[in-house]
Protein backbone atom coordinates (compact mmCIF):
# COMPACT_ATOMS: atom_id res chain seq x y z
CA UNK A 1 0.00 0.00 0.00
CA UNK A 2 0.86 3.57 -0.62
CA UNK A 3 -0.04 6.52 1.21
CA UNK A 4 0.64 10.07 -0.89
CA UNK A 5 1.22 12.88 1.65
CA UNK A 6 1.12 16.77 -0.15
CA UNK A 7 3.25 19.27 1.83
CA UNK A 8 1.09 22.41 2.06
CA UNK A 9 3.94 24.48 4.34
CA UNK A 10 7.45 23.79 3.52
CA UNK A 11 8.61 23.59 7.04
CA UNK A 12 6.12 20.30 7.80
CA UNK A 13 7.64 16.97 8.65
CA UNK A 14 6.30 13.80 6.68
CA UNK A 15 5.27 11.55 9.17
CA UNK A 16 7.62 8.76 10.22
CA UNK A 17 7.56 5.42 11.84
CA UNK A 18 9.82 5.41 14.86
CA UNK A 19 10.75 1.13 14.97
CA UNK A 20 10.17 -1.14 12.32
CA UNK A 21 6.96 -3.16 13.97
CA UNK A 22 5.16 0.17 14.36
CA UNK A 23 1.33 0.74 13.66
CA UNK A 24 1.44 4.08 13.81
CA UNK A 25 3.62 7.00 12.10
CA UNK A 26 4.22 9.93 13.84
CA UNK A 27 2.94 13.14 13.17
CA UNK A 28 4.58 16.58 13.93
CA UNK A 29 3.35 19.85 15.21
CA UNK A 30 3.47 22.81 12.53
CA UNK A 31 2.97 25.20 15.03
CA UNK A 32 4.26 26.46 19.21
CA UNK A 33 1.32 26.44 21.00
CA UNK A 34 0.07 26.29 24.47
CA UNK A 35 -3.04 24.11 25.59
CA UNK A 36 -4.23 25.10 28.87
CA UNK A 37 -5.43 22.41 31.45
CA UNK A 38 -8.70 21.13 30.24
CA UNK A 39 -9.09 22.63 27.52
CA UNK A 40 -8.48 21.74 23.48
CA UNK A 41 -6.43 23.29 20.31
CA UNK A 42 -6.53 22.01 16.97
CA UNK A 43 -2.85 21.72 16.41
CA UNK A 44 -1.88 22.11 12.37
CA UNK A 45 0.93 19.36 10.52
CA UNK A 46 0.85 21.25 7.17
CA UNK A 47 -0.03 18.16 5.39
CA UNK A 48 -2.89 16.90 2.89
CA UNK A 49 -2.61 12.53 2.92
CA UNK A 50 -4.48 10.34 0.41
CA UNK A 51 -5.95 7.29 2.60
CA UNK A 52 -6.51 4.63 -0.22
CA UNK A 53 -9.76 3.97 -0.64
CA UNK A 54 -10.95 1.08 1.17
CA UNK A 55 -9.11 2.38 4.15
CA UNK A 56 -8.97 5.06 6.77
CA UNK A 57 -6.59 6.68 8.95
CA UNK A 58 -7.58 7.12 12.91
CA UNK A 59 -5.10 9.82 14.57
CA UNK A 60 -4.20 7.74 18.42
CA UNK A 61 -2.13 9.45 21.38
CA UNK A 62 1.21 9.52 21.62
CA UNK A 63 1.61 6.97 25.10
CA UNK A 64 4.16 9.05 26.65
CA UNK A 65 2.33 13.28 26.05
CA UNK A 66 -0.72 10.76 27.34
CA UNK A 67 0.98 9.74 30.60
CA UNK A 68 3.22 12.34 31.27
CA UNK A 69 1.33 15.62 30.44
CA UNK A 70 -2.94 14.05 29.97
CA UNK A 71 -2.81 14.76 26.31
CA UNK A 72 -5.17 12.85 24.74
CA UNK A 73 -6.66 13.40 20.61
CA UNK A 74 -10.22 13.74 19.99
CA UNK A 75 -11.69 13.52 16.37
CA UNK A 76 -9.64 11.34 15.04
CA UNK A 77 -10.81 9.44 11.76
CA UNK A 78 -9.35 10.77 8.09
CA UNK A 79 -11.42 9.37 5.80
CA UNK A 80 -9.97 8.35 2.24
CA UNK A 81 -11.90 10.92 0.39
CA UNK A 82 -10.85 13.90 2.63
CA UNK A 83 -8.06 16.16 0.80
CA UNK A 84 -7.80 19.00 3.25
CA UNK A 85 -5.31 19.74 5.78
CA UNK A 86 -4.91 16.70 8.69
CA UNK A 87 -4.86 18.51 12.09
CA UNK A 88 -5.01 16.68 15.69
CA UNK A 89 -7.06 17.64 17.95
CA UNK A 90 -5.36 17.94 21.69
CA UNK A 91 -7.25 17.62 24.81
CA UNK A 92 -5.10 18.68 27.97
CA UNK A 93 -6.62 16.82 30.41
CA UNK A 94 -3.51 17.84 32.89
CA UNK A 95 -3.26 19.92 35.67
CA UNK A 96 -0.95 22.21 33.77
CA UNK A 97 -0.94 23.86 30.87
CA UNK A 98 1.36 21.91 28.02
CA UNK A 99 3.46 23.95 25.46
CA UNK A 100 3.61 22.48 21.67
CA UNK A 101 6.66 22.92 20.23
CA UNK A 102 6.78 23.56 16.20
CA UNK A 103 8.60 19.92 15.02
CA UNK A 104 7.41 17.76 18.05
CA UNK A 105 5.49 14.46 17.89
CA UNK A 106 2.02 15.20 19.07
CA UNK A 107 0.03 12.17 17.75
CA UNK A 108 0.40 8.90 15.72
CA UNK A 109 -1.82 8.11 12.31
CA UNK A 110 -2.81 4.51 12.24
CA UNK A 111 -4.11 3.55 8.95
CA UNK A 112 -6.81 0.40 8.35
CA UNK A 113 -9.02 -1.11 6.56
CA UNK A 114 -12.21 -0.24 6.50
CA UNK A 115 -15.35 -2.88 6.17
CA UNK A 116 -18.74 -0.72 4.52
CA UNK A 117 -21.53 -2.99 5.81
CA UNK A 118 -24.90 -3.09 4.07
CA UNK A 119 -27.38 -1.21 6.49
CA UNK A 120 -30.34 -3.61 6.80
CA UNK A 121 -33.20 -2.36 9.24
CA UNK A 122 -34.18 -5.45 11.54
CA UNK A 123 -35.48 -7.12 14.86
CA UNK A 124 -32.69 -8.03 16.87
CA UNK A 125 -31.81 -11.56 18.53
CA UNK A 126 -31.87 -11.44 21.89
CA UNK A 127 -27.88 -12.78 23.61
CA UNK A 128 -26.80 -13.08 27.17
CA UNK A 129 -25.75 -9.77 27.31
CA UNK A 130 -29.25 -8.27 26.19
CA UNK A 131 -29.11 -4.86 28.00
CA UNK A 132 -27.00 -4.73 29.90
CA UNK A 133 -24.68 -1.88 30.32
CA UNK A 134 -21.53 -0.03 31.48
CA UNK A 135 -19.86 -2.34 34.22
CA UNK A 136 -22.33 -5.44 33.87
CA UNK A 137 -19.60 -7.95 33.43
CA UNK A 138 -17.90 -6.58 37.09
CA UNK A 139 -14.13 -5.99 37.69
CA UNK A 140 -13.07 -9.79 38.63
Amino acid sequence: MEIRIQKIDPSAKIPTFAYSGDAGMDLFSLEDCQISSLDKKSISTGLKIAVPEGYAGFVCDKSGLALNHGLTTLAGVLDSGYRGELKVVLMNLGKEPYEVKKGQKVAQLVVKKIERPEIVEAVLDETERGKKGFGSSGLT
